[in-house]
């Protein structure tokens, strides 16, 4: 199975993709799509909806997984974040692939087996899982290393749960 991990953003859209055999992980490649900030708001989610095709067409995952969005405060960042959000969802859904939902808690949980874990041990574990020599940067790759983790580690079973309806 292969899975395209997506750590939404309308700046940087962190990517990691796995592949997954049994209870081996292996990483296949990450990055980010960028955006900046001379661009239109418009441009931006443009870019990251062309740049979520292109990820979905070149490595043809079986499952694209997905971080839930949580916001304390800046409701304008929300607000941008989540339309980057839609628009990356969009691109996925038209690809026909499964999509699934984690919670931030339930990914450092899984990679980790602390729900509570700080940025620097759920990189570390994400190095670790997949045996790299450095953990993945930018931040927003490693995370969304840390979101295929997660979703190949639930299991099949219990993936049904986590499958955005």
């Amino acid at each position: 199975m292969r899975v395209l991990g997506l750590d939404p953003g309308y700046a940087i859209l962190g990517y990691g993709i796995v592949d997954v055999s049994g209870s081996r992980i292996s990483v296949v490649d990450y990055g980010t799509v960028e955006t900046t900030p001379q661009q239109t708001f418009p441009e931006r989610l443009e870019r990251l909806y062309l740049g979520t095709r292109q990820l979905v067409e070149l490595f043809r995952p079986d499952a694209i997984a997905f971080e839930e969005l949580f916001f304390a405060r800046n409701t304008t960042t929300a607000l941008k974040v989540a339309s980057g959000r839609g628009v990356i969802m969009l691109a996925a859904q038209q690809s026909g692939v499964g999509l699934f939902e984690y919670t931030p808690m339930q990914i450092k949980l899984a990679v980790t087996g602390n729900g509570h874990a700080d940025k620097l041990q759920m990189q570390e574990m994400v190095r670790l899982l997949l045996g790299l020599k450095v953990i993945p940067r930018p931040d927003d790759a490693a995370d969304a290393l840390g979101v295929a983790i997660c979703h190949a580690s639930v299991g099949e079973a219990a993936q049904e749960e986590f499958l955005i309806k």
